[in-house]
């Protein structure tokens, strides 16, 4: 199985249209197509803070949900927009009031088309992927090897969030343990969630999330190859807001 997994788009859909170029893909009637038949996986938080996150959603529930050549699992900001389209209550911050302001200045049938098609998105999509027997698992925070296989609450929480402590940084960012500097397991997890400057290699692990949004890039993972590829974002750079795991 050749794949490029793309790490947080959040939003910044012409970043993603220049990585996938990059990677060889073909742009086809609005969505990309790769000459040797490679395939697109998403470690989610497809959405949020981001300029274009409506327009992310429809062209990966194009490659996911119809034309099913691609894979897709959800970020904590894909749960969070997921319920707010189902009319729970969740505070619009953090991001997402940046794709609720892209959705209520759309017309009514173009609202009711982008909340049915995330909808349909999203509760398609598994937890996390396990692909090439085994071999590679891609989760949006990550995944524990005892974990794997499993599909609880705990294991949401971990995949969504991180190995969260329940603690808080002064600024309100959840701390996080380094769990991938206690990873024994065969299988690569490849995964984003928190932004780091550089793919972050640690046992069998790999963090691509490299903060596209806060003016870093936007990287994709070739697997088998294990290279990064990556481009630079439009968006303006924001120091802190990269994790920090020394």
């Amino acid at each position: 199985m050749n794949l490029d997994i793309i790490g947080d788009i959040h939003g910044c859909y012409e970043e993603f249209v220049q990585l996938t170029e990059k990677l060889g893909y073909e742009w086809r009637n609005g969505i990309p197509i790769h000459p040797s038949n490679r395939k697109l996986a998403f470690v989610g938080d497809l959405t949020d803070r981001g300029p274009n996150s409506l327009q992310v959603i429809e062209t990966v529930f194009r490659l996911v949900v119809e034309q099913e050549i691609a894979f897709y699992s959800p970020g904590n900001h894909c749960n969070k927009l997921y319920r707010f389209f189902l009319g729970r209550k969740v505070q619009v911050t953090h991001g997402l009031e940046t794709t609720v302001a892209e959705y209520e200045a759309l017309s009514t049938k173009d609202q009711k088309m982008i909340k049915k098609h995330f909808i349909e998105l999203y509760e398609k999509a598994p937890l996390y992927q396990i692909v090439d027997h085994h071999k590679l698992v891609i989760a949006h925070a990550g995944i524990r090897e005892d974990y794997i296989g499993r599909f609880d609450k705990k294991v949401q929480t971990f995949v969504l969030y991180g190995d969260i402590t329940g603690a808080t940084h002064p600024d309100g960012r959840p701390i996080r343990r380094d769990w991938a500097q206690h990873y024994n397991g065969k299988a690569w997890i490849v995964y984003g969630h928190t932004p780091v400057r550089e793919p972050r290699i640690v046992n069998r692990t790999i963090n691509i999330d490299t903060g596209a949004v806060f003016g870093g890039k936007l990287t994709a993972l070739q697997y088998p190859e294990m290279e990064t590829v990556s481009v630079p974002s439009s968006m303006p750079y924001v120091d802190e807001k990269f994790g920090s795991f020394d």
